[in-house]
């Protein structure tokens, strides 16, 4: 039987990719987002589910978002993050994106654990 070793915790190398990758989630999305109601779209949502593929991108999304927002409760309240935070975090899941939270969440995470 193999030993695996456990991972590493509170590296700061992490913190700056997952933080990386959090703005990178942020300026992403929102190009595309701003891009979309400045050619006059108006069903966002619908947008989502125009065809096949993005409906298939869209409840990839979804589903993965709901999975983080678990996570993220759950694990923030095990690293005793203020809920205030882990609240935050969720709404602005589903408002700006789970690209940019998600990301952020696990910046915060290794923090908290480089600190315990």
């Amino acid at each position: 039987m193999t030993t695996v070793a456990p991972t590493r915790s509170g590296s700061p190398v992490l913190v700056a990719v997952y933080a990386t990758l959090s703005v990178i989630g942020l300026i992403g999305t929102w190009y595309f987002n701003l891009a979309f109601f400045a050619t006059g779209g108006t069903d966002y949502v619908g947008g989502w589910f125009a065809n096949p593929a993005s409906s298939s991108a869209a409840v990839d999304i979804i589903v993965m978002a709901i999975a983080a927002c678990v996570v993220m409760v759950v694990e923030g309240r095990r690293l005793g993050l203020r809920p205030l935070v882990i609240g935050l975090l969720v709404v602005l899941s589903f408002v700006v994106a789970v690209a940019f939270t998600f990301p952020l969440f696990l910046a915060l995470r290794e923090r908290r654990l480089r600190r315990t």
